[in-house]
């Protein structure tokens, strides 16, 4: 069983603000925001949460002229946005009138059939001004904001924690689920595809997915394993040669669905930002991770020597996942490929691992007496008993105490792996919640918001 968080993707085009909003909300500045048309190029993705309610935000690029091949790329994400997202937010200019770019994105959004908000922002500069025109885009609830001024947007996530459900969980089943992520070019559709060969193929394509992820399901070791591709289904004279990008939409939409994730690297363009970013992504999920070497078939040099040369490399690189296995395959020989079968469903069992609470209190305070967290500001934290959430799917820890907010993250990083080395949860992250043993807590949320996903 895994747990499903909604996708709300900002669409609209250059410099309405979506940056402006995404950071407003996270109260932080991930994305970079200036007064240049255009300046966001990526979709910036990120966990956002709002009375109690996690989701994840999404804040794409402009659109422009499609004739422009970086621009096509682009409008090639709010296409995606549209197909992946939960709910999608169209953001227009209060100051501005309804210009043909609105026009095309209100149509592509309601296209969807998703829920859809009209967001009219930059209030602040159109005071007094008659906003009914824009209920000519057809787009209901319409919500008015001013990001540099914070209006608005209690109001807009009221509304969208009205609309949207509950994180919820999957169907019961004991199928396991199996992300592919990676790059363009990495190999994702070939590893795809010599995984459903090595075993017969029961189903695939299964209806009702997302167009942009392929899917077959495959029978190993008695185990119904289910393969998730996010190079997905090209769509004829759509998308060109050269300029299929990578979207982070596709690939937190397929996160959100699978249990564990293999994150590709090209042997030959390795320690690539953008390889980091998506283990990033998988880390944030809660979900069990395998950082894949492909085209191992490549290298000249296949020997243990240049293997144990590299692994280290990718190590320092991944030292924010030190728990994830690396494993070099081969989709053309065939090397490693069915061992993957295998990592994943090890760390499926290891994702499943209970622990009993008074076990868990006695390593808790043989942690402590090894190492007491140290005080912060004059405060000293006080840990007094820990138990495992049964029914989150991600192995999660309450770890209940006094002061809490104070521990350093060195000491929640100490607890981690001490954790990890008396227990194992080898291929998977794992979440500690450090809880003042008096305030309330319910499962997904965390009243000091002192999370840590590990």
């Amino acid at each position: 069983m895994s747990k499903s968080l909604p996708i709300v993707a900002i669409v609209g085009r250059a410099n309405v603000g979506k940056s402006s909003l995404f950071n407003a909300i996270l109260d932080r500045r991930e994305a970079i925001v200036a007064r240049e048309p255009g300046t966001t190029r990526d979709s910036v993705i990120a966990k956002a949460e709002y009375q109690g309610q996690n989701f994840w935000l999404v804040d794409t690029a402009g659109i422009k002229d499609p004739e422009d091949k970086f621009e096509f790329t682009i409008q090639e994400q709010i296409t995606q946005a549209a197909d992946s997202a939960g709910v999608i937010w169209v953001m227009v200019e209060a100051d501005v009138p309804i210009t043909e770019e609105d026009r095309h994105v209100a149509k592509m959004a309601l296209k969807s059939r998703k829920p859809v908000f009209l967001v009219i922002n930059k209030l602040d500069k159109a005071k007094g001004a008659d906003l009914s025109g824009f209920d000519r885009l057809g787009i209901k609830p319409i919500i008015a904001t001013s990001t540099t001024q914070g209006k608005g947007i209690e109001k807009l996530l009221d509304t969208l924690i009205d609309i949207i459900p509950k994180a919820s969980l999957k169907d019961e089943d004991d199928r396991l689920r199996i992300a592919i992520l990676g790059r363009p070019n990495v190999g994702k559709s070939q590893l795809f595809n010599t995984l459903a060969k090595k075993q017969q193929a029961i189903v695939a394509d299964r209806a009702g997915t997302t167009r942009d992820i392929n899917h077959a399901v495959v029978r190993y070791k008695g185990r119904e394993v289910e393969l998730l591709d996010t190079a997905g289904i090209r769509r004829s004279g759509k998308i060109q040669v050269g300029i299929e990008r990578f979207s982070v939409i596709r690939a937190i939409s397929a996160i959100e669905q699978a249990d564990v994730c293999l994150v590709l690297m090209d042997v030959n363009e390795l320690n690539v930002q953008l390889d980091q970013k998506i283990a990033g992504m998988v880390k944030e999920a809660g979900k069990g991770l395998v950082l894949v070497v492909s085209k191992w078939d490549s290298v000249e040099a296949k020997d243990a020597f240049t293997r144990d040369e590299l692994a280290p490399q990718i190590a320092h690189n991944y030292d924010f996942v030190p728990w994830a296995p690396l494993i070099f395959t081969s989709s053309v020989s065939g090397q490693n490929v069915t061992k993957l079968f295998d990592l994943a469903l090890d760390i499926d069992l290891q994702r499943a691992k209970r622990i009993a609470t008074p076990e868990l209190n006695k390593w808790l305070r043989q942690a402590i007496d090894a190492h007491p967290p140290a005080s912060l500001k004059n405060r000293a934290p006080k840990l007094n008993y820990m138990v495992q959430e049964n029914d989150n799917p991600i192995p999660a820890f309450k770890i209940f105490g006094s002061h809490t907010k104070f521990l350093h993250w060195s000491y929640k990083r100490y607890l981690e792996t001490r954790l990890r080395k008396t227990y194992g949860y080898e291929g998977t992250a794992i979440q500690l919640w450090f809880i003042e043993k008096h305030a309330t807590h319910k499962h997904g949320v965390s009243p000091t918001k002192e999370k840590e996903t590990a």
